[in-house]
């Protein structure tokens, strides 16, 4: 998984001088700027060397490779050109390690869904995005047709899957033989009453390129619920943002920015701890979105039902083999990570409905590193996208008289 930063993703390459024309023309971030489709290329002046680096540099950060970008793209080559090498090739002209190799030759770890084409400016609202982005198609360097709709539906929940409803969690598996008992999970969404007046103060911005020598302020705390008045929003609380499963959990989460850009829905990362060296180096690398410093823990306590769900290092990790399995799934990404920080208060997301709508999906973070299934979290968001805070009714309620 690889960085954020716009500045990292161009490199050194072609891309470099081209920043302030993309700046100008809203191809602001890395998930929207990998979305790019030739039209839109066109539309700023792409010439064929610059089409071929992006089209490189994305395939390289879908791979976590970045660190080969400015080699391979003086190469000359076009991305079809360079998967024709051999692995001796790419061992001795680049030169990548073998398990690398490995990673680039595998086009199946390529990802689409991440890429919707079609991009739209920022006067447009949600449903003129969505619009635009289902009407235009792209081609891929394989040579496949990519639109909204399909980036959606290889989200959508699969026939026979249980659908775990707005309060959601991985299932308790036994530790120690059983002598260790999982703790227990709430089963009822949050009163939206325990969110509503939290209090938030924004550490930082949603990255744009250049932004990081803006920032020389803080914000003055606010209300939480302003968020969301006018645009649903998904919160992904953090347990510790140098932890590599936590750290992984929001990459992949924020790598799908297009998706909820086109179903108007916002992105919060929200830390309990304030550490300024850690939201620095968790901020845009791993996470490109708005982050918010929860001094008070509203929304940690309220994932629990009231208090915080705490678990210590030996019963919650080294006794729980669902926790070990998360830790190496996190650890093959190849992220980095770090012990600063307290690592035992558990986080969880929350997708909460615009206006007065309330909280529309509740996953919790029962074992060490799990994730919210990002099908579900699309779907959920899916469904409120048209829903109006006047009349809404929570989906627990729609489902109970279906």
């Amino acid at each position: 998984m690889a960085s954020f930063s716009t500045e990292d993703f161009v490199g050194n390459g072609r891309l470099k001088e081209l920043l302030p024309k993309l700046l100008d023309h809203g191809w602001d971030d890395v998930p929207t700027l990998k979305a790019m489709n030739s039209d839109d290329m066109d539309d700023i002046g792409m010439t064929r060397p610059q089409k071929d680096a992006l089209e490189i540099r994305s395939y390289l950060h879908d791979r976590a490779l970045m660190q080969y970008g400015d080699q391979l793209e003086a190469s000359g080559k076009s991305l079809a050109e360079l998967l024709s090498l051999s692995n001796t090739d790419l061992s001795s002209l680049y030169p990548m390690k073998r398990g690398h190799i490995a990673r680039f030759m595998d086009r199946k770890q390529h990802n689409p869904p991440s890429r919707i084409n079609s991009i739209y400016t920022k006067s447009e609202n949600s449903s003129q995005k969505l619009e635009n982005t289902t009407r235009n198609s792209r081609k891929n360097s394989f040579g496949s047709d990519i639109n909204v709709e399909q980036s959606l539906a290889s989200f959508k929940i699969k026939e026979g899957h249980i659908f775990k409803g707005v309060v959601a969690s991985v299932p308790a598996e036994p530790r120690a033989c059983g002598c260790v008992q999982p703790p227990p999970v709430v089963e009822n969404v949050a009163p939206y009453s325990t969110i509503e007046n939290i209090s938030v103060q924004k550490l930082v911005p949603e990255y744009k390129i250049g932004i990081e020598r803006l920032i020389k302020t803080k914000s003055p705390p606010m209300k939480v619920s302003e968020l969301w008045r006018d645009k649903p929003a998904i919160f992904v609380c953090i347990r510790r943002p140098g932890c590599i499963m936590c750290r992984a959990e929001a990459h992949q989460l924020y790598s799908k920015k297009p998706i909820f850009d086109a179903l108007g829905v916002q992105l919060f990362a929200v830390l309990h701890e304030h550490i300024e060296s850690e939201v620095n180096d968790f901020w845009p690398k791993y996470w490109g979105g708005v982050v918010l410093y929860d001094e008070g823990q509203g929304f940690f306590k309220a994932l629990g039902g009231g208090k915080l769900l705490k678990e210590n290092f030996v019963s919650g990790f080294l006794f729980n083999p669902r926790a070990i399995a998360n830790y190496k799934r996190a650890k093959a990404t190849g992220l980095e990570m770090n012990f600063k920080g307290e690592g035992e208060t558990k986080g969880g997301l929350f997708v909460v409905g615009r206006g007065k709508s309330g909280i529309a999906y509740q996953f919790i973070e029962r074992n060490f590193g799990d994730w919210a299934p990002p099908s579900e979290v699309v779907e959920i968001c899916t469904r409120i996208q048209h829903v109006q805070p006047e009349s809404v009714k929570t989906l627990k309620e729609d489902e109970e008289e279906e």
